[in-house]
């Protein structure tokens, strides 16, 4: 099994993805001398700091390598910005910590700028990748290798674009969906941005189904705990919930194994970054009852004590109520998360039924998110509640739908997007348990870049 080096490359957080292509193939270099020094693969490479763009990018060893750095970086780097920005706008996590970026986000409104860290960083670390995925889309298929290999590393780069827009479009009202030399991207609408992902879902989905991936991808190049054709199926019926393909949705998310997980696997070289701004920085922490408030509450939920312990605190600076982690996706160094919660299927189709008009079929599937038993979840995720007794009527449902995603999904980056959607209230400056902003402004270097950035959307 590859290892993949922590190079997590934080100088390049304030660079966007109007930087030349030029700039990417440093990361392919990187990416190929790490993988000669801390895989078990025998890859024959001389001096990759040396390489040409065109050897790097026209041999099996220079693709396999961005490969194996493509899913590095998304997995070090994009993922959890995405998770801890959005929690805080969401109210799902605290800020524990005075950074200015921090503080700034916790804020939302009007005190927050385009000159934000958290926001830059995410911004510029997922165009980062997506133009990585699209290095690898248009060079793979030229590139003399096992029919099964390039079959696997095509649909690979397909779905971590997918995830990294799908993610974006999340935060952002409006996104460039794909990476230009000139600096100069075009940027289209958040629902057109989650149509590229679907497409590219459905590509990659093709592609395996066409030429299986072979053993020498999904033992040498894959992530170890990465289940790709879940995965796929996974995000598009995530996707496809969002753009209101209500069928599509229930089709895709039936076609994930529930029993199995799918995981970012990181080592002592890769170390989790959600271990590190939890425990090691304390830079965010949970809040009481996943940040959700509502009159009756059931305290006995037992993903509480899954995801968080009692703590009576308050977080710094803001003073809001919070409790000690206790997530297991969090708990060391080589802790592996997530990629995405199997129980998020059954919630999808619930509100793909509801919004179908069959409440009876949205009611069954969130019974069997809240009567699942953590021994029954691969990840150990289980509410242990009583069916749902509450009205069978459209706002009700939608209403506890909102509420088990923010339980079985909690961290997962979802919250923000699920808060809009699913009709709560926000934003409202003085009121601390609603979310902060609607969408974020554009990062400040991304503006001074690229004069087709639009204006800032309203709070």
């Amino acid at each position: 099994m590859v290892k993949h080096s922590n190079v997590q490359h934080e100088h390049l957080e304030g660079l966007t993805m109007n930087l030349s292509k030029n700039f990417r193939y440093i990361s392919t270099f990187l990416a190929v001398l790490l993988l000669v020094l801390f895989s078990s693969c025998s890859l024959d490479v001389t001096d990759p700091n040396s390489a040409s763009e065109e050897s790097v990018l026209n041999t099996p060893e220079g693709i396999t390598a961005l490969a194996v750095g493509i899913q590095q970086n998304y997995a070090m780097n994009v993922f959890h910005r995405q998770v801890f920005a959005t929690a805080v706008t969401a109210r799902e996590m605290a800020v524990n910590n005075t950074f200015a970026n921090l503080v700034e986000l916790e804020l939302g409104g009007q005190d927050l700028s385009g000159d934000n860290e958290s926001l830059i960083g995410w911004w510029s670390n997922a165009y980062k990748v997506i133009g990585m995925a699209e290095d690898l889309i248009e060079n793979t298929p030229n590139v003399k290798m096992d029919p099964g290999t390039k079959s696997g590393i095509i649909a690979l780069a397909k779905l971590i674009k997918a995830m990294t827009l799908g993610g974006l479009a999340t935060g952002w009202e409006k996104l460039p969906v794909t990476t230009q030399t000139d600096g100069k991207a075009p940027f289209k609408t958040r629902e057109e941005a989650l149509q590229t992902a679907i497409q590219l879902l459905e590509e990659a989905k093709s592609e395996i189904a066409a030429t299986p991936p072979s053993s020498e991808f999904n033992s040498k190049i894959l992530n170890q705990g990465l289940d790709l054709a879940n995965t796929i199926n996974a995000y598009l019926a995530r996707f496809r919930l969002f753009v209101g393909d209500y069928s599509g949705a229930i089709q895709a998310a039936q076609s994930v194994d529930l029993s199995v997980a799918s995981m970012f696997v990181y080592d002592d070289l890769n170390q989790n970054p959600f271990w590190n701004n939890t425990h090691v920085t304390t830079n965010y922490a949970p809040r009481d009852f996943f940040g959700v408030t509502y009159p009756d509450a059931d305290t006995t939920d037992a993903r509480l004590t899954f995801f968080m312990s009692p703590a009576d605190a308050q977080s710094n600076p803001h003073g809001y109520p919070i409790e000690n982690w206790n997530s297991p996706f969090y708990a060391s160094a080589t802790a592996s998360v997530p990629v995405y919660v199997p129980g998020e299927m059954h919630l999808i189709m619930a509100e793909a039924y509801l919004n179908q008009g069959n409440i009876t079929e949205a009611i069954n599937h969130i019974n069997a998110v809240r009567t699942k038993q953590p021994q029954d979840d691969p990840l150990g995720i289980g509410a242990n509640l009583a069916p749902y007794s509450g009205a069978a009527t459209a706002d009700a449902v939608k209403e506890e739908i909102f509420r088990q995603r923010a339980a079985e999904l909690f961290g997962q980056g979802l919250r923000l997007e699920d808060s809009r959607r699913l009709g709560q209230p926000g934003p409202d400056p003085n009121d601390p348990d609603k979310r902060n902003r609607n969408f974020y402004p554009y990062p400040s270097n991304e503006r001074q870049n690229n004069p087709n950035t639009p204006p800032d959307p309203a709070i």
